[in-house]
């Protein structure tokens, strides 16, 4: 199960990824709006992992009773 310390991090990267990208555009910064976009993106792909680890632990919670 993905803990709160992990699914904190991810959420923070994907902000920080947003930040980078905005700031990149407003300072026509294109590396830097692309590594934001990056950031984005994993930071994002990583809160869908742990929601899938979240859903399989809940499953097997189920079978478990």
């Amino acid at each position: 199960m993905a803990d709160f310390i992990d699914k904190a991090k991810h959420k923070v990267e994907e902000a920080t990824g947003k930040a980078k990208e905005q700031t990149g555009k407003a300072t026509d910064d294109r590396d830097l709006e692309a590594e934001g976009k990056g950031d984005r993106a994993s930071g994002g792909l990583k809160q869908a992992g742990d929601k899938v680890s979240d859903a399989v632990d809940d499953v097997k919670n189920a079978f478990k009773k």
